[in-house]
């Protein structure tokens, strides 16, 4: 799916919470509405399982943090068979949707202002940054023609605060800083469009999610239905309204699968049915990809019906064999760190990578000056590494954005703020047995 610009797919904005939390979707949760498929009966009861600690689903945690990684590496190399690798924004949205089943046994107007709160404050700090060095670089959204001009080009601007459309931005914007290139804006802005479908499924998560009790199958397969008729070109409808629709229509069976995973109904299907079945949906979308190629090959971004059939059956696959995991096994568990401090500022890496990429050219460009880089090999060396320094670098640039302004997600989501929340508990003198207290 094209959205007018290049970079590629998401991770999701869902702000993890705090690690001891438990998961609802883990194995051995009894699912919350009985389905019709048949049960065996037993002769006596089976002995509960035993209680398990609190704590989140590191499984789902590692998978999220994945998907990041994916992104960042996909928006910095463009390579378009990572879409077909790892497709982040099918993966995200159902991890996301899990979390929503579970969060909506409270009353839903509360956990839809609860998400919404936790959403936007990492967002208007994204935001004022980006409409600074607009505004710095001569932009005038009632003056734009792009934005309808006058107060439409104004109105619009209310995007940026609550993304329910997509915000307005000029597609060659003026460049404040030296670094800056003219689409900074399109390739900084651009992604943004995964905000706006994650608030629109959150907003219409009650009505899923009841109709999903109701019927099951059908709702679970409404958007591949209804991504055929949008996403092909069968029915168009034009400008940003299509692309939101669109949007909605082909993450919509991935959002709707977590609710299967949290309501435990993916356990009642034999693996080797949903395997099967899956396995068969994916191979329908690279049939349909292989037909559809775009400029950028096999880029499925650029091709919602294949993005959706391999998304959904990649997702599947992922949650049937959903382990569980309260810790990390094994040689994972030397990430364990990075797993804890990515799920908890996963929105703010999503908003600001694209434009920390841009920020590792100029400082790149300064190995240019350096006087043993003055000769035609070495200049020759770092043009053929540039990317791959460019991934080296956007790392620890991030981290220095999480230091800066991750802790506005500790306030959106009413928690202390924290610097570097991985998972470390700082260790604190203990006081001696006949101290006194002050």
């Amino acid at each position: 799916m094209t959205h007018g610009y290049t970079t590629g797919t998401g991770t999701s904005p869902e702000p993890a919470g705090p690690y001891g939390t438990p998961h609802a979707g883990s194995a051995g949760a009894a699912p919350e509405t009985p389905y019709t498929l048949p049960q065996q009966r037993e002769a006596e009861p089976a002995p509960a399982p035993a209680a398990k600690k609190p704590g989140r689903d590191r499984y789902l945690d590692l998978l999220r943090s994945i998907a990041l990684v994916r992104v960042v590496v996909y928006h910095l190399f463009g390579w378009a068979w990572l879409s077909v690798l790892f497709p982040s924004m099918g993966v995200m949205f159902a991890l996301a949707g899990s979390l929503m089943a579970r969060s909506l046994k409270r009353p839903a107007w509360s956990v839809i202002r609860g998400r919404v709160r936790r959403l936007l404050p990492p967002m208007w700090a994204f935001a004022a940054v980006v409409l600074v060095l607009l505004f710095a670089g001569g932009w005038d959204p009632g003056e734009d023609p792009d934005q309808g001009g006058g107060a439409w080009g104004l109105i619009k601007l209310f995007n940026y605060l609550v993304p329910i459309g997509a915000p307005p931005y000029p597609w060659e914007a003026g460049a404040p800083l030296d670094w800056l290139e003219g689409s900074w804006a399109d390739q900084a802005v651009g992604p943004l469009w995964y905000l706006r479908a994650y608030l629109w499924f959150v907003i219409a998560s009650p009505l899923l999610l009841w109709l999903f009790r109701k019927a099951p199958w059908p709702t679970l397969l409404a958007p591949l239905g209804l991504t055929a008729i949008v996403g092909t070109g069968l029915v168009t409808i034009p400008g940003e309204t299509g692309n939101a629709v669109t949007d909605f229509a082909v993450y919509g069976s991935c959002w709707i699968l977590g609710f299967a995973h949290h309501e435990g109904m993916l356990k009642q299907i034999p693996r080797y049915v949903s395997v099967s079945c899956a396995s068969l949906v994916m191979a329908f979308g690279l049939w349909w990809a292989s037909n559809h190629l775009g400029s950028e090959g096999w880029d499925l971004n650029d091709i919602p019906l294949a993005q959706a059939t391999w998304s959904f059956g990649f997702v599947v696959i992922l949650l049937q064999y959903s382990p569980s995991w309260q810790e990390l096994p094994g040689r994972l568990a030397k990430w364990d760190k990075l797993v804890t401090l990515s799920n908890n500022r996963a929105v703010t890496i999503y908003l600001w990578h694209n434009l920390l990429i841009m920020a590792t050219v100029p400082i790149i460009d300064l190995a240019y000056q350096l006087p043993f880089m003055q000769s035609e090999r070495a200049m020759g060396a770092l043009d053929s590494a540039y990317t791959i320094w460019m991934f080296a670098l956007v790392w620890p640039l991030i981290g220095l954005m999480v230091l800066a302004v991750g802790w506005v997600e500790d306030l959106a989501a009413k928690r202390k703020p924290r610097l570097w929340p991985n998972g470390s508990k700082s260790k604190r003198p203990q006081p001696s047995s006949g101290a006194r207290r002050g």
